[in-house]
């Protein structure tokens, strides 16, 4: 199993509870009494289930050389009706909001109640917490504004340098509200809003060419990204790479100490082991971290966190898609595994809770369990002992992204931002370096964790089994003592 990870008028609460009259009964053909009745008799000889309504408004604008190259609009909305007995999930969507098509799909549903386990769900709880604003971004500036602002970001960009050759900015938002109906009629409802801004540059210098790039986004409206003081520092720092991957020599190979950097470089951790911890996965007995549980699967002083919670941020959620409130998961406690994620099915299943982190792209997909955001607590070392002590290495200060394999736990990741370590000094930026791995080793393998933990700027993207969701990673620096660098220049 292979999963990914790549780099690009409102209601009154976004808190579950938003209105006694749900607004996907209140504006379409579907009568809300009629619904649960239908529901709860669809789902009565289920082990779980429930009809999860979406309606998705997103829009996004790119310019390329001083013209506006794509704009788009979309509007989605539809639903999603699950029955799950014992392992066997029944599922049928349709993006008509009708008493016919959900009559449809209950009758798709129901051809799973023979072989009727008898083991019944109760309803997640509820809860009050209120992450993100449900302001509607998309509503807040208008189209010319937008376009007017995209046109900004490139004179600017390119008055920073003459060498810039290219400037590519793409502007993005999302509001999504959902509305999730259990068998016993309990109601549960959030509202999404989603914003992200990216630049990327091209410079030229003598016979090179390279680029930078910088994106950064959350759960909250445009004016967070679209001010002038945040979207210049954008540019600057995609400048700044660009630059300095111009300067860049070949990376060396060979396996050597690797000083890997805070914040986005959390991505490395994602998928070496967050993957490995999700818990259908462990269920199924396919990930490395299988039968783990209470052993040492990490140095001392290693503690990763899955936290859904955070207010704001990009992988955080009110509820997940099954309804339940996500909350802070310890996975690893000082080296040792102490929990895995989980959605409804699999925690049933696995005898332990569900820890909101049941996740979906939209109405046409079934819920799996998903990291929201995922990283390491703060150590106690500085990232310049780390370099000071190593005499041969490379420092990765950024990565491009990667991927991992669940069942054995090795991954590859491209550095999009490394330098040599010479004598414990930073030296020379390098071109071309991939880490290679294996998960549960290299996390035996950190020898010294910083004090300098952070989140990653609101821009990952997840992929597992065909499905994307936004989500946030975080890490402070490490050192993990030996790591196979593929390069071009043999050391």
């Amino acid at each position: 199993m292979m999963s990914s990870f790549s780099n690009p008028s409102s209601l009154t609460s976004s808190s579950e509870e938003i209105s006694n009259d749900a607004v996907f009964f209140h504006e379409n053909a579907l009568d809300k009494e009629k619904t649960i009745k239908s529901i709860g008799a669809a789902l009565q000889m289920a082990d779980d289930g429930e009809l999860f309504l979406e309606q998705t408004l997103s829009e996004s604008l790119s310019l390329e050389d001083g013209n506006i190259k794509s704009a788009t609009f979309d509007v989605s909305q539809g639903f999603g009706l699950r029955s799950v007995i014992g392992e066997a999930t029944a599922y049928a969507h349709a993006s008509e909001l009708s008493p016919e098509a959900l009559e449809r799909a209950i009758k798709t549903t129901q051809s799973l109640s023979k072989g009727y386990a008898g083991i019944v769900d109760l309803s997640p709880q509820r809860t009050n917490q209120h992450l993100y604003t449900d302001h509607n971004p998309l509503q807040g500036v208008s189209f010319e504004k937008k376009v007017a602002l995209l046109s900004q970001i490139d004179a600017f960009s390119r008055d920073l340098d003459p060498r810039i050759q290219q400037v590519m900015v793409s502007l993005a938002g999302e509001w999504q509200r959902i509305s999730i109906l259990r068998s016993d009629g309990s109601l549960r409802e959030d509202i999404r809003p989603l914003v992200r801004l990216s630049i990327s540059l091209l410079v030229s210098t003598g016979n090179r060419m390279e680029t930078g790039s910088y994106s950064g986004g959350g759960r909250f409206l445009y004016d967070r990204i679209i001010n002038e003081e945040t979207w210049q520092v954008y540019a600057k720092e995609a400048l700044r790479q660009a630059l300095l991957n111009c300067e860049a020599i070949p990376a060396p190979a060979g396996e050597m100490p690797v000083v890997v950097g805070p914040g986005w470089p959390g991505v490395l951790l994602h998928e070496a082991v967050g993957h490995g911890l999700e818990g259908d996965f462990n269920r199924k007995k396919s990930s490395v971290f299988s039968d783990s549980m209470g052993k040492q699967v990490a140095s001392k002083g290693v503690t990763v966190i899955d936290d859904g919670t955070l207010p704001d941020r990009r992988g955080s959620l009110t509820i997940d898609d099954e309804g339940t409130p996500t909350e802070r998961t310890v996975l690893i406690e000082d080296g040792i595994l102490v929990g895995y994620m989980q959605d409804r099915l699999n925690a049933r299943l696995m005898g332990m809770k569900p820890t909101g982190n049941g996740r979906r792209e939209n109405y046409t997909a079934l819920p799996f369990p998903r990291m929201t955001n995922t990283f390491m607590l703060n150590g106690s070392n500085t990232q310049e002992d780390m370099i000071h002590s190593v005499k041969n290495g490379i420092y990765a200060a950024n990565f491009a992204g990667g991927q991992v394999d669940i069942t054995s736990g090795n991954f590859v990741f491209s550095a999009s931002e490394a330098y040599l370590i010479e004598n414990g000094k930073v030296t020379s930026p390098i071109k071309g370096a991939t880490l290679i791995g294996n998960g549960p080793d290299i996390m035996r393998k950190i020898t010294m964790i910083g004090n300098d933990m952070c989140l990653d700027s609101g821009m990952g993207t997840c992929g597992k089994n065909g499905q994307s969701v936004p989500v946030g990673v975080g890490q402070p620096s490490l050192l993990i003592s030996a790591l196979t660098v593929g390069g071009t220049s043999l050391s």
